[in-house]
């Protein structure tokens, strides 16, 4: 029987979010094996995708009770639940009872009581070593305690492999032969039987706006396009309410009507790609790029700067763009919307495109990586 012991810091930092969906998909397969167990040091959590896994501790009545009424109540229980966390995680680390450690996040608290345990890192991106500009204001001290770890793991899995070629780029004294490429799988499945209220004629952008994101730049691309034709709207997807700021800059360029944000349930996103007339990714740099998976999967045709992992992911599926010309980027939009044929052939693209990313083969990379951690 091999012990796994799972930091569970990502749980508490997201109650939605790519990473700690990664962790969710791979353990709850892993636990299925027989021949592991899976310790995951916590009964309770505000992440939707670990609170039904089947991976949490067996609750215990009076804490989870706490936790519901102080939700119930409007008061965030985050700090509360990473405390809990933190305790019980601290208890299995001193009494060293476990054959692998896999941290969630960098936090790299658990170095004073791993001794000569292995450790096997996942690092998703390296988004705050290539644009540090954006990352001024770093609470988490993310970068210095990336470095430390990636230096001090047994094992790392980059999502891609860019994102290996990134680490070797930024820290060439990192064992190039410790890093291996494991990619994600696809979770979104499209839910005909949930109601949602979207518009008949709209272009998708899905999550965060912020920096490297390129919400800005993907507005001012398509300005003259909505001018044009007022049917059409720039649906966006999660990512928060506009900020003043933003609703400022859509009003100056003339398309805050034509522009919505609209909040989305885990089992309506699906539909929010399929009934798109296109989804843009116009960020800079993604480690990965889930929103390009999930676009393919859903039959919805993706348009994306050509660079980082974006090629690796959407391959022949993908409509690239030159991240750094706005006309580019509206052009294939255009083609995109008024060319049928290569649409509907990006569509049947991207679906086979899609089937090559599958939970079961990550698991799977992930135990047989695990494995080699522990034997050396």
């Amino acid at each position: 029987m091999i012990k796994i012991l799972i930091d569970p810091q990502i749980f508490n930092l997201q109650t939605y979010g790519g990473i700690s969906r990664y962790y969710t998909e791979i353990f709850k397969r892993l636990k299925k094996n027989k021949k592991l167990s899976i310790i995951l040091p916590i009964d309770s959590s505000n992440n939707v995708y670990v609170a039904n896994s089947g991976l949490l501790l067996k609750e215990k009545k009076l804490i989870t009770y706490l936790i519901k009424t102080l939700n119930a109540l409007g008061v965030s229980t985050r700090s509360l639940n990473r405390k809990i966390s933190e305790k019980k995680t601290k208890r299995p680390l001193r009494d060293n009872n476990f054959e692998l450690f896999i941290p969630t996040y960098y936090d790299p608290y658990f170095l004073e009581f791993i001794n000569d345990k292995p450790f096997v890192l996942t690092v998703y991106d390296m988004i705050h070593e290539l644009f540090p500009q954006y990352f001024i204001e770093d609470p988490w001290n993310v970068t210095v305690n990336k470095k430390r770890l990636l230096e001090t793991a047994t094992k790392i899995i980059a999502v891609s492999r860019n994102t290996k070629k990134d680490i070797i780029k930024i820290y060439p004294h990192i064992d190039e032969s410790k890093i291996e490429v494991i990619y994600h799988g696809n979770s979104i499945q499209v839910n005909e039987n949930v109601s949602v209220d979207l518009p008949d004629n709209y272009i998708l952008f899905v999550g965060s706006r912020d920096y490297y994101k390129n919400f800005y730049f993907l507005a001012e691309a398509i300005k003259d396009l909505l001018a044009k034709d007022t049917s059409l709207k720039l649906i966006c997807a999660g990512g928060g309410e506009f900020k003043e700021e933003e609703i400022e800059f859509l009003k100056r360029i003339g398309i805050q009507e034509q522009v919505e944000q609209k909040y989305f349930e885990e089992e309506q996103l699906g539909l929010f790609y399929k009934n798109a007339r296109c989804f843009v990714f116009p960020s800079m740099y993604e480690g990965f790029g889930i929103p390009v998976l999930e676009s393919m999967a859903c039959g919805c045709p993706i348009v994306l700067a050509n660079s980082s992992s974006f090629p690796e992911v959407a391959g022949e599926a993908g409509i690239y763009f030159d991240v750094s010309n706005k006309e580019d980027l509206m052009n294939k939009i255009v083609l995109v919307l008024n060319d049928k044929k290569l649409r509907d052939e990006h569509v049947l693209k991207g679906i086979e495109q899609a089937k090559k990313f599958n939970w079961e083969i990550a698991a799977s990379q992930c135990l047989e990586l695990y494995k080699k951690a522990i034997n050396g």
